[in-house]
């Protein structure tokens, strides 16, 4: 398999199609505010600012009014498509709405737009392992809590071992053609995959684990939103390199 070259520019891919409702409100989450932003704002200013990144394509529901009709930032293409009901069908929708220039054997980074505490660092050890491993790369974070598994009534049925066990993160980096024919073998399938590294590991390729911060945070409910606004006040004042 031909890979990119480690100068190559990559491309990010934001699915932002959903509705977020478990989140509740009837503003889609991406675009509730933290630190005086939408949280999609914060994802794109840090992606788009690394000096790797070429342009993003963001999959936006077809009926989405609140889109800022953003073109570029840090000078660099923000393109739009219409996304799908499906996590899958977004990202597979951006793929193939990425510029005619962009090889099948680019690098492309499909990051959370509700994950705005993303820092360059963690892209920076993502794409260097993405470089080097044909199969594609993960951010994630290694289980540290004691795992219970629960029964029909809400007790504990078993403590689980969490040894070997990773929370997955975003961005995730795969080759775009790679990730295409996966996404699609997924969708032909019947199968609904819940990240891009899931539907690769379908056609029998193993991603790399790439430690990311603990603090790369998802958006899921108010509690979260409160915490990122703390985290992008200390970032802003440098405090939490």
């Amino acid at each position: 398999m031909t890979t990119a070259h480690a100068a190559d520019p990559v491309w990010v891919v934001i699915p932002a199609a959903g509705r977020g409702s478990r989140f509740g409100g009837d503003i889609p989450k991406q675009y509730l505010e933290v630190a005086g932003r939408p949280l999609i704002a914060h994802a794109l200013e840090v992606l788009l600012s690394h000096p790797r990144v070429a342009g993003a394509v963001v999959a936006l529901a077809a009926d989405d009014t609140r889109w800022p009709n953003w073109e570029s930032l840090w000078g660099k293409p923000v393109l739009r498509c219409h996304g799908g009901s499906e996590r899958a069908d977004s990202v597979l929708a951006a793929l193939q709405a990425l510029p005619a220039g962009v090889a099948d054997t680019a690098l492309v980074l499909v990051h959370d737009a509700a994950r705005p505490n993303l820092r360059l660092g963690d892209i920076d050890r993502l794409i260097a392992a993405a470089d080097a491993h044909a199969d594609g790369a993960i951010l994630a974070a290694p289980v540290r809590d004691t795992l219970k598994r629960a029964d029909a009534q809400g007790d504990i049925a078993a403590t689980e071992p969490r040894e070997g066990l990773w929370r997955a993160l975003t961005p995730q980096a795969f080759r775009r053609g790679a990730l295409a024919a996966a996404l699609e073998r997924a969708r032909a399938d019947g199968v609904v995959v819940t990240d891009e590294a899931m539907a690769m590991e379908r056609t029998g390729l193993r991603p790399r684990l790439v430690e990311g911060r603990e603090d790369n945070i998802k958006v899921t409910t108010p509690a979260d939103l409160a915490l990122v606004e703390f985290l992008l006040g200390k970032a802003s004042q440098g405090e939490c390199e």
